[in-house]
């Protein structure tokens, strides 16, 4: 069967008491780790806050300019399992053209870091939902006119999964109208390439890539968990993959 995009990649075997999502920050020592049960439930809140909150379905488009965190696999799965097409900036997806945004048509929703919202001003200026997302611990203190804290509007929504959105292989998963099919066969293809096999424990360092075909899509689709890590000393590297038994390194 052709594989597909959805949040239910989180139901690949991966151990239940296991963490699928891991995620710390070298620099503050926050960390936080989410089973499959846990990721999965973070995305339907996310799929629930789209839907009902922002009345998108099948056809809407959202703009995403977000580092590899958990908070960032729970909007991206959230939309993939709402059947959204998402767009990422160029320079967060250099050398993967297939994955460029495309078209003219305004954007419906778009998700950045406080740190980035600037750099969305000129491309999504009459995006209707606007949500800032924070990469620390927490709620963010503040929220300009015009924006929303996705951590505080997303634990309004349930965490049950939300009522089926049809999605079919030939949709678009991505704002240039790489298809849901075309998606998950690319995630396939790096698992491969990545040599990540079910089991596996990965290790992202966060400043390195923004691609979650890599860091997300890939390990999710071969039964791999992540391990992200955030300002990540180059010398303490062998120390993290020994203490969270990594067995590969993106």
């Amino acid at each position: 069967m052709q594989p597909t995009v959805t949040a239910d990649l989180t139901a690949r075997p991966v151990e239940a008491e296991r963490p699928l999502l891991s995620y710390r920050d070298e620099a503050t020592g926050e960390r936080v780790d989410l089973t499959a049960q846990q990721v999965g439930q973070w995305a339907a809140r996310s799929a629930s806050l789209l839907r009902d909150g922002c009345g998108l379905g099948p056809g809407s488009r959202v703009a995403v300019l977000l580092p590899p965190h958990w908070r960032t696999a729970a909007v991206l799965l959230g939309a993939w399992a709402s059947g959204l097409a998402v767009s990422f900036r160029p320079r967060a997806t250099a050398g993967l053209a297939v994955l460029e945004p495309g078209g003219d048509r305004p954007f419906d929703a778009v998700f950045v870091t406080p740190e980035r919202q600037d750099d969305w001003l000129e491309d999504v200026p009459d995006a209707p939902h606007r949500y800032l997302v924070g990469t620390g611990p927490g709620r963010l203190d503040d929220v300009p006119l015009g924006w929303l804290d996705w951590s505080a509007e997303v634990l309004r929504h349930g965490d049950g999964a939300p009522d089926h959105t049809a999605i079919h292989p030939s949709d678009p998963a991505t704002a240039d109208g790489t298809t849901y099919g075309q998606w998950g066969a690319l995630a396939q293809e790096f698992a491969t390439m990545l040599d990540l096999r079910a089991g596996d424990r990965l290790l992202v360092d966060a400043a390195e890539t923004e691609q979650p075909l890599k860091w997300l899509l890939a390990p999710l689709s071969a039964g791999a968990s992540v391990v992200i890590s955030a300002n990540l000393d180059p010398a303490r590297r062998d120390a993290v993959v020994a203490a969270e038994q990594v067995t590969r390194v993106l």
